[in-house]
């Protein structure tokens, strides 16, 4: 007994109607006819009775109709979990995100899925958030990381799944060591206030971008306007800019080392990025074991 004709005697049984049965499976009504017969012989049993008004199920087609279900049904799953397990073993996931993401959160992500699962392949964009978070409402990337809140009219179409809380920290800041007897300099992990670098050189991200308007706006909370003489999209172009003596920076906690950088004493800068795919759609295998091995990432929790 074939999968098929549990299929066929399925459809007949759904439809109480040989003709409209076989139209449904793109066959000729004698040839369904035919292929019921042949089951009804093989089990030795009256499956289908003719009526007037079409087909009814005798008992021992409702009791083998159950049964038949049964079977297709577990099919169907044994098919799905076999191709998804192919989606992890030759599958391929399109993920977008800033310079923080996939400079410093994404490079462990895809080396650990890489070591489970060698046959996935991963296409990665760095862009801002607005621009990945279109990418994924359009389809051209599965998953995003972007800053939150999403802007724009289509935002509610993304599904937002938390994954860590991000700092932005002062690179750069030199103090001068206090004068008189007695005063020790301000250590360097004291943090800093937007009143010491009113003035300084900044070098900073590109003007909206998700990071650059925080810095943008709590420094304006604070009275200060920021004196950018440099924009950048890389992170690393940043730390190189600041340690050539251009000016101060504000980076990820991701990119820095423990204890490096400072933390703004007037007001923690902070943002929250999440992973976003669309609601509407059923993430693949591959897609799916990609946002569970983000969320468990140790270092997101650092």
């Amino acid at each position: 007994m074939e999968l098929t004709t549990l299929r066929q005697f399925i459809a007949v049984a759904r439809t109480r109607h040989m003709t409209r049965a076989a139209r449904q499976l793109g066959l000729t009504q004698p040839a369904l006819s035919a292929a019921i017969r042949k089951l009804e012989d093989e089990l030795r049993v009256e499956l289908l009775v003719r009526t007037g008004r079409g087909i009814d199920l005798t008992e021992a087609g409702r009791v083998f109709l159950a049964h038949a279900e049964d079977a297709v049904r577990r099919a169907d799953a044994a098919v799905m979990a076999v191709r998804e397990l192919m989606g992890l073993e030759r599958g391929s996931i399109r993920i977008g995100g800033g310079a923080t993401a996939t400079s410093y959160l994404l490079p462990q992500v895809v080396s650990a899925m890489r070591r489970d699962h060698p046959g996935l392949r991963f296409y990665v964009r760095e862009a801002g958030s607005s621009a990945v978070a279109a990418a994924v409402q359009s389809g051209e990337l599965d998953l995003g990381i972007v800053t939150l809140p999403l802007k724009g009219p289509d935002a509610d179409d993304l599904l937002r799944i938390p994954l860590v809380e991000d700092e932005l920290r002062l690179i750069g800041l030199r103090r001068e060591p206090a004068k008189g007897r007695g005063r020790r300099p301000t250590p360097p992990d004291d943090g800093f206030h937007w009143a010491e670098i009113a003035h300084a050189p900044v070098v900073a991200f590109e003007a909206g971008t998700a990071v650059r308007e925080l810095l943008d706006r709590a420094a304006g909370a604070a009275g200060v306007s920021l004196n950018v003489v440099m924009e950048l999209r890389s992170i690393e172009s940043i730390k190189q800019m600041v340690a050539a003596g251009i000016g101060v920076g504000f980076v990820s906690r991701f990119a820095l080392g423990r204890g490096e950088g400072l933390a703004c004493r007037d007001g923690k800068l902070s943002r929250a990025l999440a992973i976003v795919r669309r609601r509407d759609r059923r993430p693949s295998a591959a897609v799916a074991e990609c946002i569970r091995t983000m969320t468990l990432n140790p270092r997101l929790g650092r």
